[in-house]
């Protein structure tokens, strides 16, 4: 008697396929905690340059509005925002003003700063 040909996998071939399947499941679960992790610091990373930026701006603003100019420009801080603390401080350079802006924000391994420093003319 002749035997026929079967089609089909075998029930080792079944548990290897499920087993690959599980480890590029359990992958991309965990890289996806990751990226998801990073989008988050990056949106706060972005918040705090952004704060920081409108902060100098509106001390340039300060400086330039007065006669003589930067006589109202003054350190300042700590100015709580939504999740971002802003300070600043103004150093007399020369005929101008340094003035650096800091960012402060909590995440989960601590506390970070962005420094924003520039120089204005007086």
């Amino acid at each position: 008697m002749m035997k026929r040909a079967r089609s089909g996998f075998t029930i080792v071939e079944v548990l290897v396929a499920v087993m690959i399947l599980g480890v590029g499941v359990v992958a991309l679960a965990g890289s996806s905690a990751m990226v998801t992790r990073m989008v988050g610091r990056g949106k706060i990373d972005t918040r705090a340059a952004q704060l920081a930026t409108q902060q100098v701006e509106a001390l340039r603003l300060i400086a330039y509005s007065t006669t003589p100019r930067c006589t109202a420009l003054l350190s300042g801080g700590p100015q709580p925002t939504t999740n971002v603390t802003l300070s600043w401080n103004v150093a007399v350079t020369g005929t101008g003003r340094t003035l650096t802006v800091n960012a402060s924000y909590a995440t989960v391994a601590g506390t970070r700063t962005q420094t924003l420093t520039t120089y204005i003319e007086c």
